[in-house]
């Protein structure tokens, strides 16, 4: 793991469920409340997948310190944003806000998305083991790890020039989008 990974804490966690039908609905929550929150460097804040009779998207924000937890749960219920729940709702939330993440744009080699955020690894789709540290990523400011055992992967696929992309476009079909 790098330096800055570590899997967030289910002690210091809460859960939003504000009855959102789409991730991008539930990624731009995330941000407008990593502003208005203040929300701490060291926050991971992921999208859930809530199915049953229901389909949604919850929200979870994992904090450095109990303080923190606590500051933000107040301000949450404060500004109207329900009563959060305590915990994660799954181990495998997809993360939106984590560290280093505003730096994720252009193009850089794996080992240098690695190393400048938490995120742990890359694996890339119908391909064996991991990609080779030099690979070129072309992130499209949209790098959209997800929890998987305890880390922070993303998952990538190969594009034209012999380079990497995210699985997850930026602006995906409409008829896949709530997917």
């Amino acid at each position: 793991m790098t330096p800055h990974a570590r899997t967030p804490s289910p002690a210091h966690a809460l859960t939003v469920d504000p009855g959102i039908r789409d991730l991008r609905g539930a990624d731009r929550l995330l941000r407008r409340l990593a502003v208005e929150l203040e929300l701490p460097e060291g926050t991971f804040g992921c999208t859930h997948l809530v199915r049953g009779d229901r389909p949604r998207v919850a929200v979870s924000l994992s904090l450095p310190s109990e303080p923190y937890l606590r500051t933000t749960w107040a301000r949450l219920v404060a500004d109207g944003h329900g009563e959060p729940a305590a915990g994660l709702p799954d181990a495998s939330g997809r993360a939106v806000l984590y560290p280093g993440a505003r730096a994720l744009t252009g193009t850089m080699t794996v080992a240098e998305l690695i190393a400048g955020s938490a995120i742990s690894g890359v694996t890339v789709l119908g391909a064996p083991g991991t990609p080779d540290p030099g690979t070129r990523m072309v992130t499209r400011d949209h790098v959209r790890p997800q929890w998987q055992q305890g880390e922070l992967l993303l998952t990538a696929t190969p594009a034209r020039g012999g380079v990497l992309v995210p699985f997850e476009s930026p602006d995906p079909t409409p008829c896949c989008a709530d997917h």
